[in-house]
């Protein structure tokens, strides 16, 4: 639907439609003004004239996520439009900002904020084209490097290396742009344009870089930390990580899968888990912890009781917890303050179902999310599990995707979500009858496709149906078969692609190896 724009915004729009008009008449138009001016040339996509703006820009600070976000002007927020055109103008403009000055005096900029962009599946921009969190990483650490070139060769103005620039930005390293930003985070403290990192992802990294990058990047500023594909982090490594750097104000960790697993556990790795632990008590702002496919059994108290906040976000699918770790999590000061929770790959209606409930009714108040993906919840279980989320309204998301459920437990169900007055997101599984008989629980990826499409589609409809007469058309329901949308993985498939490929290579010619070793 339309978004109602303030005759001041239709001004703004007509005065950005032209570039050559911009240029010439930026130096008398009002400083209050440029912000309005930006989102007006965002929403347009008039490169050259974010360029402009970007380049002439004097206010104090430049924040991407309050300029797109809703203003009094124009209440659309165009913070997850991530414009190719739009985003290389607004860097390049930043470059050029240090560049192209004269005078060095009225230059104000002191904090450019791009943490505010939001990666997300669908765009509306028109080029259609977009620069995710990889490619803005890669491009700013280019920029900020060829600055530095430019600068040191030619005999520009002297105040260009005067100017001190903090741009926060969200930095996301592979193998591919490694080189590019461990460079420009190196030279990070003669460059006008400072990179401060505020959430690091890594994947695809080999784990001797990632020890290096990751204190180049000043883990003191730090709040988030993501390692996930492809980077071989296990309980050592990260006890060796959380001993030799602090994150005063870390409030967000995602582990790789498979950091811990207790089946080999000896003495040593008790204490060294028990140690861990008592490091992330020592990050008094973390409140979002994620570690799936760890196998925890009957270690959750350990690695969590040592936490002085409680967390609000908890991801331990398909970490084999036991009925000690959900009654812990059931009964600790956790569990009232839990808006993220995700429990996959547990049979928890099967095993713990009583514990479960408790742990749902103490999160109930702010429960905003909740995943129970192969979980084995099968039609027997429905009743009891919309027992269970009655009390939890404030519940945004549910995924449940991968359980034996058929379409009339799925009909069930869903006229029981309609009742849910915050829902938005469903995301449920191809019910177990449009399946062929006799198929197995969890499905393995070679059968997840082979269902019968026309029937899926046709209860697809009647679920949507439900929510339809339930006035509920807010609510959005969908199968992603392989999984939630991950905006990083898919911009850097090629490359996860080729590492996995790399990796099997590698694992098959030491099988061979040995192989031949014994024959």
């Amino acid at each position: 639907k339309a978004t109602m724009k303030s005759l001041r915004f239709i001004t703004a729009e007509a005065f950005v439609s032209n570039a050559e008009f911009v240029r010439k008449s930026l130096g008398g138009v009002a400083h209050n003004l440029f912000p309005l001016l930006f989102k007006a040339s965002y929403l347009l996509e008039q490169g050259e004239v974010i360029h402009d703006l970007v380049e002439n820009w004097p206010l104090v600070d430049f924040n991407m996520g309050k300029l797109l976000g809703t203003t009094v002007d124009y209440q659309e927020d165009l913070s997850c439009r991530t414009c190719s055109v739009c985003l290389e103008s607004c860097l390049t403009g930043l470059r050029d900002y240090v560049l192209n000055h004269p005078s060095p005096y009225v230059k104000r900029l002191k904090v450019v904020d791009l943490t505010g962009i939001k990666d997300v599946e669908v765009q509306f921009c028109e080029c259609k084209k977009t620069m995710g969190r990889w490619a803005r990483t890669q491009l700013l650490s280019k920029l900020c490097l060829e600055l530095l070139v430019y600068l040191q060769q030619t005999q520009c103005n002297p105040g260009a290396f005067e100017i001190s620039v903090d741009v926060l930005i969200d930095l996301f390293v592979t193998e591919r742009n490694y080189e590019l930003v461990m460079q420009a985070l190196l030279k990070k403290c003669c460059c006008p344009l400072k990179i401060c990192c505020v959430s690091f992802r890594s994947d695809n990294l080999d784990l001797q870089k990632f020890f290096y990058i990751i204190k180049l990047t000043d883990p003191s500023l730090l709040r988030k930390l993501e390692i996930v594909h492809n980077v071989r982090l296990e309980m050592e490594h990260l006890e060796i990580l959380f001993n030799s750097i602090h994150f005063p104000l870390l409030m967000s960790l995602t582990l790789p899968a498979r950091t811990f697993n207790v089946q080999r556990f000896t003495a040593t790795d008790e204490r060294m888990l028990t140690n861990i632990g008592e490091k992330m008590g020592e990050m008094t702002q973390l409140t979002e912890l994620s570690m799936p496919f760890s196998i925890l059994t009957g270690r959750i108290q350990k690695l969590l009781s040592p936490l002085k906040t409680p967390l609000k976000m908890l991801d331990v699918s398909n970490c084999s917890l036991n009925h000690a770790d959900m009654a812990y999590l059931a009964n600790s000061f956790h569990a009232n303050h839990l808006e993220a929770l995700d429990l996959s790959g547990h049979k928890i209606l099967d095993l713990y179902p009583s514990i479960f409930f408790k742990l749902l009714s103490h999160s109930s108040s702010v429960l905003r999310s909740l995943t129970l993906e192969d979980c084995n919840i099968q039609d027997t279980h429905v009743n009891m599990l919309i027992l269970g989320l009655s009390p939890c309204q404030k519940l945004q998301e549910f995924k449940f995707l991968g359980n034996p459920l058929s379409s009339q437990a799925l009909k069930h169900l869903f006229t029981f979500l309609c009742e849910l007055p915050m829902l938005k997101n469903v995301e449920f599984p191809v019910p177990r009858d449009c399946y062929p008989i006799g198929i197995t629980y969890p499905i393995d990826d070679a059968n997840l496709c082979r269902f019968d499409h026309q029937k899926y589609e046709s209860v697809a409809e009647d679920l949507n149906l439900i929510l339809l007469q339930a006035n509920r058309e807010d609510v959005k329901a969908s199968t992603p078969l392989f999984g939630s949308y991950d905006a990083a993985v898919q911009e850097t498939n090629n490359e996860l692609g080729a590492y996995l490929i790399k990796s099997f290579k590698e694992t098959l010619e030491r099988f061979t190896t040995s192989l031949n070793k014994m024959s």
